[in-house]
């Protein structure tokens, strides 16, 4: 395994200094728009055009991928992500600000493309799954840090997008200089959403839901810690804390769904992050009572997403776990585009209605599920699946990384309904 790992450092390591960059920036748009006098409604659009670009670069970067090659569409996916941060700072207007959102989102969907299908193709069947949590290990710890980089300048100089532009234009170095073979990429699987729901509606309902709340705090997250008093290093604390705890409970979290009624420990981790909002929203004035809020919402908000993947898995075939997987990312998808603009309309009231926002998707969601297992018998095709980590917005093309390992190989019998 660690010389597996050595072979891709040169892959891990670029996505590394990506989301590095990416992700302070994803930080700094929200508190520099807000000294630049745009409204929490404006605010909120960033991060739904954010999203938007996401759902957009599913479609469009796999083509470029293919046209381009691995190399060359990984440089030119960064190197328009660069120019997209720098030209923020040039141009400080509404309806360009969205245009930059949504082409870094749609550029930092190629990345991800780029670097997880070679990731696919470069690890044997048999140890896919541990590189790929080895891969989300190094994405979620990047995203942590990236938050510390707040703390190298006021938030509000040029010379922050400048930290980001630089992490993000060094991540083309390591990826260029690999000796790695790139591989041929696949066609994206259809979505069959309709039978998606008749599949596993709780699964569907909670990757919209789970989509809604954290494309508000990826949006909105950074400034509603600032209206609440906390200074530059503490808005990176805060931030850090709830990607860490999410990153901590990704392990116990999915030790308990694979032991227990998938369903139940949905509502376990939606109960968990709507706690977090609860406690945020009462006792945020509080230093200590805010972060509390924010690890306990990290907890449970970043293991909803991997639970309702695995509760939909179960009741698939293995040859429709791939599509279905892929359907997943674009019903949350939907959820973190339309999210953010929510918000933002609620944080033009008050900040205190940004996690009782959070508070309202988790609980509807844990309800549902509560529902579900107590009115319906779970039916689970041949074999449950085993829970894996991963983040809200990894590609289709990791999905195939963890396939293999989530289903037997005997031949599944038709798959029952769980409502």
């Amino acid at each position: 395994m660690l010389r597996i790992v050595t072979t891709i450092s040169a892959l891990l390591t670029g996505v590394a200094l990506m989301l590095m960059g990416t992700g302070l920036l994803n930080t700094l748009v929200p508190l520099r728009g807000d000294a630049e006098g745009f409204s929490d409604q404006v605010l909120g659009l960033f991060g739904s055009a954010y999203f938007a670009g996401f759902m957009l670069g599913t479609w469009l970067c796999p083509r470029l991928i293919r046209r381009m090659g691995h190399i060359r569409a990984f440089a030119f996916f960064a190197s328009a992500a660069a120019g997209c941060i720098i030209l923020h700072v040039m141009f400080v207007n509404m309806l360009f600000w969205l245009l930059l959102r949504l082409v870094a989102g749609t550029m930092l969907v190629g990345v991800s493309a780029s670097i997880e299908s070679w990731l696919n193709s470069g690890a044997p069947k048999e140890r896919r799954a541990r590189v790929f949590s080895v891969y989300m290990a190094v994405n979620l710890g990047a995203l942590a840090l990236s938050q510390q980089l707040l703390q190298v300048n006021n938030p509000l100089a040029n010379l922050m997008f400048g930290v980001s532009a630089f992490f993000v234009i060094v991540a083309i170095m390591p990826v260029v200089a690999t000796r790695l073979p790139q591989p041929e990429i696949a066609d994206a699987p259809g979505l069959r959403l309709t039978a998606l729901w008749r599949a596993a509606p709780v699964a569907c309902a909670g990757a919209v839901l789970s989509g809604l709340a954290m494309g508000g705090f990826w949006g909105l997250g950074a400034l509603f810690a600032g209206r609440m008093g906390l200074e530059t290093g503490e808005i990176a604390s805060f931030m850090s804390l709830v990607v860490v705890a999410g990153a901590l409970s990704q392990w116990p979290m999915a030790m308990v769904s694979d032991r227990i009624d998938r369903r139940m420990a949905l509502m376990v981790v939606a109960g968990l992050a709507a706690l977090g909002g609860l406690v945020m929203a009462m006792f945020g004035s509080v230093r200590a009572g805010l972060l509390i809020g924010a690890a306990l919402f990290g907890a449970g908000s970043f293991s909803v997403y991997p639970t309702v993947v695995a509760h939909l898995i179960d009741h698939l075939r293995k040859e429709d776990v791939l599509s279905g997987s892929a359907g997943m990312l674009m019903l949350h998808g939907v959820g973190s585009a339309v999210g953010p603009a929510i918000a933002g309309w609620l944080m033009a009231g008050s900040a205190t209605l940004l996690p009782l926002y959070f508070l309202a998707m988790f609980s509807v969601c844990g309800l549902y599920s509560l529902w579900s297992w107590y009115h319906t018998r779970d039916r689970i095709v041949a074999a449950a699946a085993r829970q894996v980590s991963m983040a809200n917005t990894v590609s289709a093309e990791a999905l195939e990384m963890v396939v293999d390992e989530q289903k037997p190989d005997e031949e599944a019998g038709d798959p029952e309904v769980a409502r």
